[in-house]
């Protein structure tokens, strides 16, 4: 699918990842919807100015399923139904299992997997009426392997490669394609803060000796929103971590 005059919805992407995502379709002409939980500065919306196409701004909670169709309408009403989806928003709340609450438990699936169903299924059915249209589910490479520490958002990174398979077996006759990206490593406002000993214990695990780069994880995105041919699939990059 040429993603060019085409309207991308990217939840949490306002820093990180998402904003990647955001600047890489944006540069691919794509028209942008940008969402966080905050409201975003008409300053933030300036920087895309440069790429000549149309990006609004729709804040609010994915985790919410109301919110969640509120966002999708009004992002519709703006600029017309929604051709790609990026269920990138996600937190972390770290612990180890003997420790956690039910409520550390349920507050990160709620925002990683359930946000993501809410998402989905608010712009599924345009979707399938148009038969065209590209969701990309943000995973991790810790869904595949687990964590220590990491049970809740491991289950829900884990979850959303279940979804996207079921999903994806669901439209695929309708041209609708879903497919996940797996993430390793990659610099983040999160790994700055890392202190350099557990960093060199983080790269000896990687093959590549490096951590990537949020770029690279948004040209895989516009890899997956342009192919025409690929859906239910799971592309890990994280320099060869899992292989």
């Amino acid at each position: 699918m040429e993603i060019q005059n085409k309207n991308a919805f990217i939840t949490g992407s306002t820093r990180g990842i998402g904003l990647a995502i955001a600047h890489k379709f944006a540069a691919l002409g794509a028209n942008i919807v940008l969402n966080g939980r905050s409201a975003i500065s008409e300053e933030f919306l300036a920087e895309f100015a440069p790429y000549g196409v149309k990006v609004i701004a729709v804040s609010g909670d994915v985790s919410d399923y109301a919110d969640a169709q509120r966002m999708v309408k009004e992002a519709q009403e703006k600029l017309g139904n929604i051709d790609i989806l990026v269920n990138n928003a996600g937190v972390t709340n770290d612990k180890l299992m003997l420790k956690m609450t039910e409520a550390d438990f349920e507050s990160v699936l709620k925002i990683n997997l359930t946000g993501a169903f809410n998402m989905t299924q608010s712009v599924l059915k345009p979707m399938t009426k148009a038969r065209q249209g590209a969701i990309i589910n943000m995973s991790s490479v810790v869904g595949l392997t687990g964590n220590v520490g990491q049970a809740n958002y491991a289950a829900s990174k884990a979850g959303l490669l279940g979804l996207t398979k079921s999903v994806a077996r669901e439209v695929a006759a309708r041209g609708v394609r879903i497919n996940a990206i797996a993430p390793g490593f990659i610099e983040s406002d999160m790994t700055d803060a890392i202190p350099d000993k557990m960093k060199e214990s983080m790269l000896a695990q990687i093959p590549m000796k490096r951590i990537g780069k949020a770029e690279e994880v948004a040209e895989v995105a516009a890899f997956l929103a342009q192919q025409e041919y690929l859906t239910g699939q799971v592309i890990a990059i994280d320099g060869g971590m899992t292989m």
